[in-house]
């Protein structure tokens, strides 16, 4: 069962069995509206709960405009449920990134940078996007996500990848895969002579291609869908 991302309602939509009769005040009909918005809303939490084991918040919009609660509804409102699924999927992967993260400096797990289509964003506040992904600036991620590290002997990001996408995979798609970060402290290094020596020996090749190829990093990968 999918999750329900809005819920929206309208005088006189055939989809929630609303029939307002006509000789009621416009008083009377709003009121009935408002108890119809509440049904729906109570079994859109309910569809929540079934499946994803929780209610998300929800905004409420009435004609347009953010609202509190359902005062204020007239008979011909329009009312919409927004449900916060997807910043729930986001802000749930940054916490279990850091949960999950080696914690001998901290500095990983501080590291985890996150983007909107590819412009730099606050996990806490994500913009609308056609995908987001995060990926750890930190020049040994890789290393880490080999299982190199004793705190994380089964790495971090493919791991919270298949976490992520167990719990939100009827909401947006979750996967995990290897994304080119040329900023941060793997930029860094990338530019420094150990990391062309290591490109020489390991990679080989075309020299125009080892910067790419250095500055590769695990990443998960959010699409909405939408």
């Amino acid at each position: 069962m999918a999750a329900r991302t809005s819920v929206r309602l309208e005088p006189l939509a055939r989809d929630i069995a609303l029939l307002i009769d006509e000789e009621l005040s416009p008083a009377a009909q709003a009121q009935k509206l408002t108890e119809a918005a509440r049904e729906a809303l109570l079994d859109a939490q309910g569809t929540n709960r079934q499946a994803l084991g929780y209610v998300p918040d929800h905004d409420t919009f009435i004609d347009g405009g953010k609202r509190s609660d359902l005062s204020g509804v007239r008979a011909s409102s329009i009312i919409t449920f927004e449900f916060h699924l997807l910043i729930d999927v986001i802000q749930w992967v940054d916490e279990q990134l850091i949960i999950h993260s080696p914690v001998k400096t901290e500095r990983f797990a501080r590291s985890h940078v996150w983007f909107a289509d590819n412009v730099e964003m606050d996990p806490l506040n994500p913009p609308p996007a056609e995908s987001y992904i995060v990926l750890n600036e930190q020049p040994y991620t890789r290393k880490i996500e080999k299982g190199l590290s004793p705190q994380a002997p089964d790495g971090v990001y493919e791991a919270v990848a298949t976490l992520a996408k167990r719990r939100f995979g009827n909401i947006a798609y979750v996967g995990f895969s290897f994304r080119s970060f040329p900023g941060g402290a793997v930029g860094k290094w990338a530019d420094s002579a150990s990391a062309a020596k290591l490109a020489k020996d390991v990679r080989g090749g075309r020299q125009s291609q080892h910067r790419d190829w250095l500055t590769r990093q695990p990443c998960i990968y959010i699409d909405p869908g939408r």
